[in-house]
């Protein structure tokens, strides 16, 4: 049966709030919330648990809510104000839904090809750019994303929403850089940092084996770790006055060399 809430003082969508806004409730349900159409269907095929589903009428319909939903699945029709409290978007579509977390340890990321090509970051911190690194993994379809010692969870709103939903297309892990390090060299994948420290122009490296691309925060860079375990530090030549730029710009610009490297 569809449910129907229509105060925003309801238990259940101050719930909603909550598990919207607090990192420590998503860790410690396991839980989190999305919103849209097309980010609910990158979940589910992403095989992302899902657990219920909010809708606002005025905006989608029941049967259009059905098709992406089992009978199993609790459905709740929920009031324009309600949704306006909800909704981090104002301009998604109406629909909102919860879904269990997934582990994202190293242990679950399995490789398909003979010789992966990984995307790591260190420590990103704003949200932004972690989304616009997940989104930049998913147009160059890079087969995993190794974040080393997280500042945020991975279900962060802003996340989901700056990535449009490719935190559900990725296949992504997280854990400290030791971990990682560590993960990377029991599969024999070769350490490319993008560091100033004994550097090699980044289009001197051949990209075509097992590789990992790291790249540090344009304030702080990667840390010595990385320097002294990497198989070769490498650099994007600038010509201009500063000498870092945006993580994001400079992880797709390494990506996708690997990937012209590789023939696409």
């Amino acid at each position: 049966m569809v449910k129907q809430i229509s105060s925003t003082q309801n238990k259940e969508v101050k719930h909603l709030l909550q598990l919207q806004e607090k990192s420590r409730l998503r860790r410690k349900e396991g839980m989190f919330l999305v919103e849209g159409q097309r980010e609910i269907q990158l979940a589910l095929k992403g095989k992302f648990e899902l657990q219920a589903v909010y809708f606002c009428p005025n905006l989608i319909s029941l049967e259009e809510v059905q098709k992406f939903t089992s009978t199993e699945i609790q459905i709740t029709e929920i009031s324009s104000e309600v949704y306006e409290k909800i909704a981090y978007r104002s301009s998604t579509e109406g629909v909102l839904a919860i879904f269990k977390t997934k582990k994202n340890s190293l242990e679950s990321i399995k490789f398909e090809t003979k010789n992966p090509l990984i995307l790591v970051a260190e420590a990103p911190e704003k949200p932004g750019n972690i989304g616009a690194i997940l989104r930049t993994a998913d147009a160059a379809k890079v087969d995993a994303v190794l974040i080393a010692n997280p500042k945020t969870d991975l279900y962060n709103p802003n996340i989901i929403r700056s990535s449009v939903g490719c935190v559900f297309t990725n296949q992504i892990a997280t854990g400290s850089t030791s971990e990682i390090i560590d993960f990377l060299k029991e599969n024999n994948i070769s350490i490319y940092a993008a560091t100033l420290q004994a550097s090699k122009p980044y289009n001197d490296i051949d990209f075509t084996e097992s590789t990992a691309i790291v790249v540090g925060t344009e304030a702080t860079g990667l840390s010595e770790e990385w320097r002294e375990n990497s198989t070769q530090n490498i650099i994007i030549p600038m010509r201009g006055e500063i000498d870092s730029m945006n993580l994001s710009v400079a992880a797709g610009i390494l990506i996708f060399e690997a990937k012209r490297q590789r023939g696409f």
